[in-house]
């Protein structure tokens, strides 16, 4: 069986991901499809506490673009938004 990589440094134990791996193996497709929406919705969420942290005067939609940026990279969002982008991030 293809096992996946262990990162070099890690708190779990081998047993451990074992047996997580074969739950997500098990996971019916849309399961895991939830799982991935929910876990990338956490980190954003987690960014952006991260940006209001980092920038306690910013509006809403300034820290949003700056997520954009963390996302995406600057030269992307530049061509996306414009002066809009060049002004807040």
């Amino acid at each position: 069986m293809l096992r996946p990589p262990r990162p070099a440094i890690t708190d779990t134990a081998p047993e451990a991901d074992a047996v997580r791996f074969e739950r997500y193996r098990r996971m019916a497709p849309a399961d895991k499809v939830l799982r991935v929406v929910e876990l990338t919705q956490g980190a954003g969420l987690l960014a952006l506490a991260g940006l209001r942290a980092r920038h306690p005067g910013a509006d809403e939609p300034e820290l949003l673009l700056r997520l954009a940026v963390l996302r995406l990279g600057a030269e992307l969002v530049e061509r996306a938004y414009g002066a809009c982008s060049r002004s807040r991030a």
